[in-house]
């Protein structure tokens, strides 16, 4: 979920001061592109757009990209994605880190250490939360890293990674805002989970996208053997989960794993990803050459069909308004979202690295190694290209 999640973090004090530096003198690139971009870099989170390049270092996105917080020396500010510009400000006395952001901006969870897909060990955990109810410091026992704000921003979910002392496993459990106290969350029919049933996870998550009316989280999890989900620990079945989709309510509060089919999970992390609308949730393996239809409504899988296999290339999908489902790895396959039939193949420079749509959905973005290149969507061809130094992976287009 944070690291797994793959939240637009870089954990260091140098890019801290770089953002300050940055942030309102943004460097001037040879070619600029036409919408405004988040990405990763070697450099930082950058943002790109007309205006060129602004470096803005340490900081969070939320899951859609609409929100954004950075670090700054002796604080946090919250900035406006599709300007640049400072919202707002607040204040902390030591180290932060953003961390996680709400899907309204309104609060954002800050830690004093960097993400990383395996934390250190520790006796206990300070997390820093500002919002609406204030800015609030935790102590926490053990292990304990944020993941995401429910709806409302009254609690914050948190991975509390077992055992403290060699953290290898972890289960996601609520943290009260008001009171400060964790607890376990409920099943899907809104009961609580039963002790000893809670889910422990192994696996690393590769990609994380909001329901289409923003009320689930889901996240792709990579083949576990041995996991049991909760439903198998209440009902004694064996489990042994190949992939599956972890489906976080942020409103009602429970979790759910919606198993994927052999051979999901069976290959690199890096070759899945997910992407949702209001009809389905799709989930790619290029390594297989696999795309499977999900029901975000009764969280079963619908169908799966074959698109073109990439071995050992990162996974990217994005859903145009027309009906198209873009596929990205070393390429973008074209699929027609209803029929499941392939209608096109477009080139790309190298290997993909995060693809997104332009908001009125003419441009298709695709990152690469060391550039972002853009596509017109109607046919196909590339229309630009800007140099991005050290990038590692488009996440937003806003």
């Amino acid at each position: 979920m944070t690291t797994r999640r793959e939240l637009l973090l870089l954990a260091g004090s140098g890019l801290a001061l770089a953002a300050a530096g940055c942030r309102d003198t943004p460097a001037r690139a040879a070619t600029t592109a036409p919408d405004v971009l988040l990405a990763d870099s070697d450099r930082g989170m950058l943002r790109l757009g007309p205006s060129g390049e602004q470096v803005l270092g340490v900081a969070a996105a939320a899951f859609d990209g609409a929100h954004l917080y950075a670090s700054v020396p002796g604080g946090v500010d919250q900035l406006e994605p599709a300007s640049g510009r400072t919202a707002g400000r607040v204040t902390l006395t030591g180290d932060w880190t953003p961390r996680v952001v709400a899907t309204d901006g309104r609060a954002c969870a800050l830690s004093g250490t960097g993400a990383s897909d395996r934390p250190a060990a520790r006796a206990r955990t300070t997390l820093a939360v500002t919002g609406p109810g204030g800015d609030r410091r935790f102590d926490l026992p053990g292990v304990v890293e944020p993941d995401a704000f429910t709806a409302d921003n009254t609690g914050l979910f948190v991975l509390d990674w077992l055992p403290a002392t060699a953290p290898d496993h972890y289960r996601v459990r609520l943290l009260d805002l008001a009171t400060g106290q964790i607890r376990p969350l409920f099943t899907r029919n809104k009961t609580p989970v039963p002790a000893g049933a809670e889910e422990e996870m192994r696996g690393d998550g590769r990609q994380a996208v909001l329901s289409a009316d923003r009320k689930m989280l889901f996240t792709f999890y990579t083949h576990q053997p041995g996991h049991r989900h909760t439903r198998d620990l209440v009902s004694g079945r064996p489990g042994n989960a190949h992939a599956f989709v972890h489906v976080l309510h942020l409103v009602e509060q429970w979790a759910y794993c919606l198993d994927l089919p052999h051979p999901f999970g069976e290959g690199p992390a890096a070759g899945h990803a997910l992407a949702a609308d209001g009809r389905n949730l799709f989930v790619a393996d290029l390594n297989a050459g696999k795309l499977a239809y999900a029901s975000p409504e009764s969280l079963s899988i619908e169908r799966v069909v074959d698109v073109p296999p990439v071995a050992g290339s990162s996974a990217a999908l994005a859903l145009t308004t027309d009906g198209r489902i873009l596929v990205g790895a070393g390429g973008v396959t074209v699929v027609d979202r209803i029929s499941g039939q392939r209608s096109g193949r477009w080139e790309l420079p190298g290997p993909v690295r995060g693809l997104g749509l332009s908001r009125d959905g003419g441009r298709l973005y695709a990152g690469g190694t060391g550039r972002v290149t853009w596509l017109d969507t109607a046919t196909g061809e590339k229309r630009g290209e800007v140099a991005v130094p050290g990038l590692t992976a488009l996440r937003h287009v806003v």
